[in-house]
């Protein structure tokens, strides 16, 4: 997505540049030395019991990066993390996949990764909202999947005001599709009752059936913001997702207007003046 190459003109590449080189400078001053090349130094306190995770090794009694990226820090936890990389699974990850492949007892999964993943049939729970779940590495290298029901906030949004759902995958990938609220079960059996006793109220149930044309246009609003947001090479947050959608419907800007250049570069100071302040 970062390989669309916007239609500036000479005002419009000047702002945009002054606004990214901003962005770069309150990056730089609140993690200085936070991006590293591979065999730099990462400054550490030894103190405090350090923990070395991906993209990192140690030589000589210095941690250093083994991979080119922005270093990390979670609690005790030093990484590295790739500036552009593939996908790299781990267990428990939540993840957003494209079905490549149906075979009897399972579906190959496109993750974003190195080679495919497995999603067994006898693995999947229905219905009322699913989710792929990072389960484990088979010894052929490929990773195995599993659906599971329970929703984790951090990767599950529910926008009730614009009647979508959001998931952002930790593989890169998102999914924005609408919000479908799970009936109840005695209203469920109301309703097959229904369908079989009257035709006119089945009819009814159908037309119910398709999303309303309001919030598909909803659905593509966030799904521009998401692509703003990897045009530019900005972290994709709920916060910057909705900032963006705030920010076309203040502007009256028609949903394929938000892809434009002037958007973008709109975006981009809106948001080195938030970091700023």
């Amino acid at each position: 997505m970062r390989d669309i190459e916007l239609s500036l003109n000479q005002t419009q590449k000047i702002r945009l540049q002054r606004s990214l080189d901003k962005l770069q400078s309150l990056s730089s001053t609140s993690n200085c030395n936070s991006s590293v090349t591979v065999a730099d130094t990462i400054p550490v306190n030894y103190e405090d019991g350090v923990l070395k995770g991906h993209g990192t090794s140690e030589l000589e009694g210095e941690v250093i990066a083994t991979v080119c990226g922005v270093v990390e820090r979670v609690n005790k936890l030093v990484y590295v993390r790739s500036l552009r990389s593939r996908y790299k699974p781990e267990t428990g990850d939540i993840i957003v996949g494209r079905i490549v492949e149906v075979s009897q007892k399972r579906w190959r999964v496109e993750i974003n990764s190195n080679q495919d993943a497995v999603l067994m049939l006898s693995s999947v729970t229905l219905p009322d909202g699913i989710q792929a779940e990072v389960r484990n590495l088979q010894h052929d290298g490929t990773w195995q999947l599993h659906a599971r029901s329970d929703k984790r906030k951090q990767h599950f949004h529910q926008l009730d005001q614009y009647g979508v759902l959001l998931i952002l995958g930790c593989n890169g990938y998102v999914w924005v599709g609408e919000l479908i609220e799970a009936k109840d079960s005695m209203e469920t059996d109301d309703v097959k009752e229904s369908e079989k006793t009257n035709a006119d109220s089945s009819l009814e149930v159908s037309e119910q059936s398709y999303t309303p044309a309001e919030t598909r246009q909803n659905i593509c609003r966030i799904a521009n913001a998401i692509r703003v947001l990897s045009i530019l090479g900005f972290n994709i947050t709920i916060e910057l997702i909705l900032e963006i959608v705030n920010l076309s419907t203040s502007l009256n800007l028609d949903i394929h207007d938000m892809l434009g250049a002037e958007f973008c570069v709109a975006v981009a100071e809106k948001e080195a003046e938030r970091r700023s302040t």
